[in-house]
């Protein structure tokens, strides 16, 4: 790739949807991207199109972030962002729900937020530069029925964000919280013919965080929420 002054992008939970997205849209403004997910076989496709490196990792487990970004640092380049993007969840009556599952919805988007945040952080802090920036959803505002464990780890890392916001953010790292309030669409769900503009647009979205991304420093946001127009709050 040219050399455009830009370092790497790395996203973490990697995979066909909005990351994807987000990696054409960081590899158009010139980083080199590394993609890690739990399977990273899945990724061949996109990192032929954008010659892009990929990591197998497991975002809960510590072992493993520290050793996707053990060797993200043998990549030529500083690494300048940083997509979290992991959840998991699991849904039913708070009566019958498995705590093994809430355990590992817990365990993958907020303390996998926490993993891959501060392992970020401690490479981006010493420059005084770079950005960490997480996924979050509606679910991180209010919690909806029956959904309490995607609800908990989602208010985590918002929590999280907004901490290290407060910390990082005189210290020169820009840390930026997305609330996606809405459905995405994807080719296994494609909007509805009668409402098109009822899902949210990958590329669309992939387009806020590249815009918050090239905030000026005076003027950082730590959250931005996004919707559809048609969408009701």
């Amino acid at each position: 790739m040219a050399d455009t002054g830009k370092g790497i992008a790395l996203i973490v939970g990697a995979g066909s949807g909005l990351s994807a997205a987000l990696a054409r849209a960081l590899h158009g403004e010139g980083y080199g991207i590394a993609l890690a997910a739990r399977s990273s076989d899945k990724l061949e496709g996109l990192c032929g199109e954008l010659d892009a490196t990929a990591f197998t990792c497991d975002a809960s487990k510590v072992a493993d972030v520290a050793a996707l970004f053990g060797k993200v640092d043998g990549l030529t380049g500083d690494l300048d962002v940083v997509v979290f993007n992991p959840s998991y969840r699991t849904r039913g009556p708070i009566a019958e729900l498995d705590p093994a599952e809430v355990e590992k919805a817990l365990m993958i988007s907020a303390f996998g937020g926490f993993l891959v945040g501060q392992q970020a952080a401690k490479r981006m802090t010493p420059r005084g530069a770079g950005a960490i920036l997480f996924t979050g959803a509606s679910a991180g505002i209010k919690g909806y029925p029956q959904s309490a464990p995607f609800a908990m780890g989602k208010f985590a890392l918002r929590g999280l964000a907004q901490s290290m916001a407060r910390e990082l953010a005189p210290k020169g790292v820009h840390v930026a919280h997305f609330v996606i309030d809405g459905g995405i669409r994807s080719a296994s769900r494609p909007p509805d013919p009668a409402r098109p503009d009822a899902m949210l647009d990958p590329d669309a979205i992939a387009q806020s965080y590249v815009a918050v991304l090239n905030q000026p420093r005076s003027a950082w946001s730590w959250e931005i929420e996004l919707r559809p127009w048609v969408e009701t709050f």
